[in-house]
């Protein structure tokens, strides 16, 4: 039995809706095949069963063995012509390929002038909607086609076509340039996360300056301008640069709110604009305006206007629901929150195709931290146990190093003592493993393991001390973002006020809002 997951073909053929599933049919009748042709019954059957069993496949004998993979290709190949089809699928760059294919189509029967007709019609739309990659195409077609048929129209014409296919081939390098350095900050950001220490800062620091093209501001489009600001921001993320963070990723979606007909055209680019803007907000605790961007954005999301399809509706369901868990974290209001557990729940077994399983672990962690913050701790124990024992988690090894620091944290809380000794030992051996062993959890670890030779009065003056040593660490480059996942100052506060740690965070937001 093949894996249903790793089966392109059924993943595909389950991806669709029921009227995805409706025109698939019309459009196989439209072709004029007898409608028992093997391929569209081994649709219907892909599309009846629950799982990807090739043994059920050949027991229907619809199709010899040797011949199935033929038929799956054949058949994979007549959806996705029919998706294309599709109107729902027909957005602007879709319909300019699809000009360009027609116009080389013409070009091919010898009719050059109707060929450079739709040429220039297309290419117009293609400057005018950011597509300059497809415009470069089109100009280069142009001028094989001049070199064939002189239409003498303009007489200028080859030195209108070299500068404009000039000006589009620079462009494109800019974008190409900035498009590379934005893709490999991103690619440090997952394996690494953040700069650890000096060394990584000043690596980070000389990658991104070499790799930065000269620019003029004002010579940039909105393409160009779109990757300068995610270079940016994976910059000032990678350096712990939050308020560099909020400075690029509130540039990036200003850029679409300027020229809102993007926002249909680049949909993806747009919601993780919000994303980043959002969590950089989170970073530096400005709730009054998470509020107003999450507004803005629901706003958007739910018009006529915003584009819709699964991947879209899957980037919507994590980001909105992400970030409103991050406005809880922020004002304390963690009872408030518990409502977003069902709908996260149903969203990750609805979208699990689609969201990859850091993301996911990550909404897990999130739910693990509002159970700890109203002081349900088994059932944050639960919830950071799907973390932990997760072994496809292979980017991003700080959240794992985090959920077991929480476990450690929720065990105590719990009175989980008789778990403490062994999850020590093993965390311990984690973060020497990854090499993460920052100050901020050896203290932790440290404090928890002398846990056992502490009487209950001295409690206190030991929660003190820790907190003493870990709110040196608050503001410090490199350790600071070990209290972006776990506000353990926050956790030791309510220990040595004998308050509810969300009571603590509630007035802590109080004070920033003053």
């Amino acid at each position: 039995m093949t894996n249903a997951q790793k089966d392109a073909l059924f993943v595909l053929v389950k991806s669709l809706s029921k009227s995805e599933k409706r025109q698939f049919k019309l459009y196989v009748g439209r072709l004029g095949v007898n409608t028992d042709a093997k391929f569209l019954a081994l649709f219907n059957l892909l599309d009846k069963i629950k799982g990807y069993d090739e043994q059920v496949i050949l027991e229907s004998g619809i199709v010899k063995k040797e011949q199935l993979s033929n038929l799956k290709a054949h058949l994979y190949k007549q959806i996705l012509v029919s998706l294309r089809l599709n109107p729902v699928n027909q957005n602007i760059r879709v319909q300019i390929r699809e000009q360009l294919d027609f116009a080389t189509i013409l070009y091919q029967k010898g009719l050059y002038k109707q060929s450079l007709k739709i040429l220039d019609k297309v290419k117009t739309v293609a400057i005018d909607n950011e597509e300059k990659n497809i415009a470069y195409e089109i100009v280069e077609l142009e001028k094989i086609i001049e070199t064939q048929y002189i239409t003498r129209s303009i007489p200028d014409r080859a030195d209108e076509l070299s500068i404009q296919a000039k000006t589009l081939s620079e462009q494109n390098v800019m974008t190409s340039k900035l498009s590379n350095l934005s893709l490999q900050l991103y690619g440090m950001m997952l394996k690494v996360g953040y700069v650890r220490s000096d060394e990584d800062y000043q690596k980070v620091k000389h990658y991104f300056k070499k790799h930065m093209p000269k620019y003029r501001i004002e010579d940039l489009g909105f393409r160009e301008k779109l990757w300068l600001y995610k270079a940016h921001l994976w910059y000032s993320f990678l350096t712990q640069d939050f308020l560099s963070c909020y400075k690029y990723s509130n540039k990036w979606v200003a850029l679409f709110y300027e020229h809102p007909e993007m926002i249909r055209l680049n949909p993806v680019f747009f919601l993780k604009g919000n994303h980043y803007l959002l969590e950089s907000l989170f970073f530096v605790k400005y709730s009054t305006q998470i509020k107003e961007t999450l507004e803005r954005l629901e706003k958007v999301i739910t018009s006529s206007k915003f584009p819709k399809n699964d991947n879209l509706n899957s980037l919507v369901f994590l980001y909105t629901n992400s970030n409103k868990l991050n406005l809880h974290f922020l004002e304390g209001t963690f009872e408030k929150g518990l409502y977003l557990v069902k709908i996260i729940e149903y969203g990750i077994a609805k979208h699990r195709d689609r969201i990859d399983e850091h993301h996911i672990m990550l909404l897990y962690y999130k739910i693990a931290c509002l159970y700890f913050g109203i002081g349900d701790n088994k059932t944050s124990i639960a919830y950071l146990k799907k973390i932990i024992n997760n072994k496809n988690l292979k980017m991003r090894e700080d959240l794992m190093c985090f959920a077991r620091v929480l476990s450690l944290v929720a065990h105590y809380e719990a009175g989980m003592d008789y778990h403490l000794e062994v999850q020590l030992k093993s965390t311990y051996k984690f973060l020497l493993k990854i090499n993460d062993l920052h100050a901020v959890q050896k203290e932790m670890i440290k404090f928890l393991r002398n846990l056992g030779n502490i009487y209950p009065n001295q409690l206190r003056n030991e929660f003190q001390k820790l907190f003493d040593e870990l709110k040196k660490y608050e503001n410090h480059p490199y350790e600071k973002r070990a209290f972006l996942y776990l506000d353990i100052l926050s956790w030791l506060e309510s220990h040595l006020q004998n308050k509810p740690v969300s009571q603590i965070i509630k007035e802590k937001a109080a004070a920033l809002t003053r």
